[in-house]
């Protein structure tokens, strides 16, 4: 017998123990795992690995062959007298194979800043999509909590059924010593039926959230998987923003520094060494008229003033999109901040409500109690209990409804602030 009692006390926690559970924190990081968007990912690092090291292949010698054949109506005839002077007239067909070999030493830092830019264009772009992952947070935080409310509907209604099914049992024996009508009872057992309803509807809107929360996580979710509260210390930290947008915006003032010391590099001189082969008709040795081998070497210098006429401009338009980004981020900022004053409010106003609540629940349980006895005593109908036990149902919907939405807006702040 003892080990009976001890197998039916252990089963139902054993049960309870092997329930699926999910965590909001779970809910995010499973979310952002499966959402489309995170392939792109990949795709950045790809593009970004392969354009930076196509930039690297710019330090490497470059190798370039060309050729000609050409005709030309007239060639240099010098005129020397003399005797036994002889110089021979070049032909008028000549051909030339050349292999041209040149080694950047000195660029003015382009390729550098080239690869700087390349690389901060990568943070951009994977800062992007941080905050489209960021904001499904929000979303997540919808279901999470529809799921947590109608959970807590649920057990509601179970006491509901208790009181119901206590005033039923109480009603029945009146009838059965005939001093109360049997319209009570079914009075009675037909707001049993009505709740019965409410707990079906209850379900299956769970089981929709449940179903949306699957298509975020990618994960089968059964009806008994159980959403594990939040828990928050009930007090709300202070105006410090650490959204994934303002890393954002700082990486894009940095791609527009990177931008506006690229104008610099381009626009100083460069430096290479080079070397030209080749064979042809003729040589370099003019006086030679037949096919020779010939090679030029060297180191050359350019510098191009080109772009001082529209070096000005093109930084005062980095400029100018500096300032935009920082127009941005400070709109973004007002937002936020504002957004979270106004979550601290509706805070401290559910806060007073669900006190004002547990006040009102425990004064409908007494009248409830006090209903319950004068029912059993025959002083009231079945009517005047179902009231009361209606009454104290509003009161504990509405406290549910409240400390739900304490518990989400606590969270949502923490969600806007950038803390969750």
């Amino acid at each position: 017998m003892k080990r009976l009692l001890t197998a039916l006390l252990i089963f139902p926690v054993m049960l309870y123990a092997q329930e699926p559970t999910l965590s909001l924190q779970k809910a995010y990081e499973l979310a952002q795992q499966n959402y489309p968007l995170i392939k792109q990912r990949d795709l950045i690092w790809q593009t970004s690995d392969l354009s930076i090291e196509n930039l690297s292949k710019g330090f490497l010698p470059q190798l370039s062959l060309s050729g000609q054949a050409t005709y030309q109506s007239a060639v240099t005839e010098p005129k020397i007298t003399g005797v036994g002077a002889f110089i021979e007239i070049l032909t008028k067909d000549q051909y030339r194979l050349l292999a041209d070999v040149n080694q950047l030493i000195y660029d003015g830092g382009a390729i550098k800043q080239q690869k700087s830019i390349q690389q901060l264009t990568d943070e951009v772009e994977q800062q992007k999509i941080e905050v489209e992952l960021y904001k499904l947070k929000e979303r997540i935080n919808q279901v999470f909590f529809g799921v947590l409310y109608l959970d807590e509907q649920l057990k509601q209604v179970e006491l509901v059924k208790a009181d119901l099914n206590n005033g039923i049992k109480k009603v029945e024996a009146q009838v059965n010593n005939g001093t109360a009508f049997r319209s009570n009872l079914h009075l009675l057992n037909a707001e049993l039926l009505k709740t019965n309803q409410r707990t079906i509807e209850l379900k299956a809107s769970r089981k929709g959230f449940l179903d949306v929360l699957e298509l975020f996580i990618n994960q089968d979710l059964s009806e008994n998987t159980r959403l594990e509260k939040p828990k928050v210390d009930g007090l709300l930290p202070a105006y410090d923003i650490g959204r994934p947008e303002l890393k954002l915006y700082s990486t894009q003032e940095k791609l527009l520094g990177g931008q506006y010391r690229l104008v610099d590099s381009r626009n100083r001189p460069r430096a290479s060494l080079f070397f030209q082969g080749g064979y042809g008709k003729p040589g370099l040795n003019m006086f030679v008229n037949g096919f020779d081998l010939f090679y030029t070497t060297g180191i050359r210098f350019n510098w191009s003033f080109g772009g001082l006429y529209t070096q000005k401009r093109e930084k005062k338009i980095i400029e100018l999109n500096q300032k935009t980004v920082d127009v941005q981020k400070e709109v973004f900022l007002f937002n936020t901040n504002t957004q979270l004053m106004q979550e601290q409010s509706e805070v401290e106003k559910l806060q007073k409500l669900v006190e004002t609540d547990k006040e009102i629940i425990d004064l409908r349980i007494k009248v409830k109690d006090a209903a319950r006895a004068q029912l059993e005593n025959g002083v009231i109908t079945a009517n005047d209990y179902l009231r009361e036990v209606n009454a104290e149902d509003l009161a504990r919907q509405t406290l549910i409804a409240h400390q739900i939405q304490l518990l989400q807006a606590q969270i949502n702040y923490q969600t806007i602030s950038g803390k969750q």
